[in-house]
């Protein structure tokens, strides 16, 4: 895959680039409730499942990592 850096949005350093700590902060927040969301889901599913120990364990390792990624995302937030 070629990447044209040329085409960057932040290339030139102008500020009209940046994104606002405000912009910022509703972006993680709602990457908060999408991996929530997900956790739940995987969680749900998982105790459905009597049948499959493998998939079951996946699914329960999917929620973990998100489990992880939500403490990080809250820690950014809190940071920001």
């Amino acid at each position: 895959m070629y990447v044209n850096h040329n085409l960057d949005y932040d290339r030139d350093g102008d500020r009209e680039d940046i994104m606002s700590t405000a912009s910022l902060k509703n972006v993680l927040e709602s990457a908060y409730k999408v991996e929530n969301d997900l956790m739940r889901n995987y969680i749900t599913t998982a105790e459905k499942i009597h049948d499959n120990k493998m998939l079951k364990e996946r699914l329960q390792n999917f929620a973990e990592g998100n489990a992880k990624r939500l403490e990080q995302l809250k820690d950014e937030v809190e940071n920001l």
